[in-house]
């Protein structure tokens, strides 16, 4: 890993990116759920749906659910029956999650607290790993993918939802000239925190594009990935195998 990551546009020390990743996602977590809407005219909704389709959860599976901390995906995936365990870095969106699922009646989920690129759980643990619009927010994301490699079964899948580069041409200008001017004044409005959106802007601009982003998950280990681009791309399932 380099003496310096990227925090947006900004260049800085690995550990000063953990800490100010985590003052956005504290910042954000109480209003996160209403500027997803309010960013994505609500498709994110529809996204995290084909995804958790495409993750086909079942009945006494054991999936972690990375980076979940408000519940989104973990209650699409508990809707099956799977064991779902939400793990997230940030106290404050698990807090948020926590209090969403008292309110929906759901009492059977693992909350726990833990960095994706040091997890606590055993080797072979999982048959499923999820991580949804989080594996741009991490430190060290070849880390992170060999942890999420490490902690799954033989034939255990890995799932990533995340924005990517879309490739249809004019929405791109279009997109760019939204989030880049637009977001961070939703933001100011809806969450008075214009910074912080700032940065989840420019933290999708910094992240690969489809094609790297899956030889890194080839390089942690995983056999057969495969990409399904959203939008022409803005938005992108990446997939993989353990075998």
């Amino acid at each position: 890993m380099s003496e310096t990551v990227s925090f947006g546009y900004e260049e800085v020390s690995p550990a000063e990116k953990t800490a100010r990743v985590g003052g956005v996602f504290a910042s954000v977590a109480s209003r996160y759920d209403l500027m997803n809407d309010a960013m994505s005219a609500g498709m994110h909704r529809l996204w995290k749906d084909r995804f958790v389709r495409r993750v086909k959860p079942r009945a006494g599976e054991q999936i972690l659910d990375m980076a979940g901390g408000t519940g989104d995906i973990a209650f699409r995936l508990q809707r099956a029956g799977a064991s779902v365990t939400v793990a997230d870095i940030n106290p404050a969106m698990l807090e948020v999650g926590i209090e969403r699922a008292q309110q929906r009646g759901i009492d059977d989920l693992v909350w726990t607290e833990a960095n994706a690129e040091t997890l606590a759980f055993p080797d072979r643990f999982f048959d499923g790993y999820t991580i949804a619009f989080g594996i741009r927010n991490v430190t060290d994301i070849p880390k992170a993918l060999r942890e999420a490699h490490r902690v799954l079964r033989r034939g255990g899948r890995f799932f990533c939802l995340e924005f990517s580069t879309t490739q249809w041409p004019g929405f791109r200008e279009v997109y760019d000239a939204y989030s880049h001017h637009l977001v961070p004044r939703i933001g100011a409005a809806l969450a008075h925190d214009r910074d912080s959106y700032r940065y989840l802007i420019e933290s999708i601009r910094r992240f690969p594009d489809m094609p790297a982003f899956e030889a890194m998950i080839r390089d942690a280990g995983f056999v057969q990935t495969k990409v399904e681009p959203l939008l022409g791309g803005l938005v992108a399932i990446h997939s993989g195998w353990k075998i």
